[in-house]
């Protein structure tokens, strides 16, 4: 067997593994994208939030291996918010905007709306003057 039909093989091997991996972080971008609707409170829906998903600004091979970042922009009314994730060991583990991270090991609705208040504090005191510079350039 080649070294070509080899990397084919594999690739082949590991599609469901893949594509369950990237159900997954996509399933969990989809549940932020609800959180944050509802992070006013009940009965009080923030209307102008949307989802768009899009590939992984470092994603360097396609498909992506198992392992790889899932992104999608989230926009907040008139600003967009980049938001990574990817499984490890069970949990989601992601980033967001100029330096935020999280990882959450169960992702219950209260689980979400926390990540989403927190998000949406964030982004405002980065928009606000409030948050420290980020440390690197993208």
């Amino acid at each position: 067997m080649s070294e070509f039909d080899e990397l084919q093989a594999v690739i082949r091997r590991h599609a469901a593994g893949r594509q369950a991996e990237q159900r997954a972080c996509e399933a969990f971008l989809n549940a932020l994208y609800h959180a944050l609707r509802t992070a006013s409170g009940p009965g009080l829906p923030l209307n102008n939030v949307t989802l768009e998903f899009t590939a992984d600004p470092d994603l360097r091979l396609r498909p992506a291996p198992a392992g790889s970042v899932h992104a999608a922009w989230l926009r907040l009314g008139l600003c967009e918010v980049l938001v990574r994730v990817r499984r490890l060991d069970g949990a989601f583990v992601g980033e967001y905007g100029a330096g935020g991270t999280f990882r959450l090991d169960s992702t219950t609705e209260d689980d979400l709306l926390v990540l989403a208040r927190t998000l949406l504090r964030d982004v405002t005191a980065a928009y606000g003057g409030d948050a420290a510079p980020p440390s690197h350039l993208n």
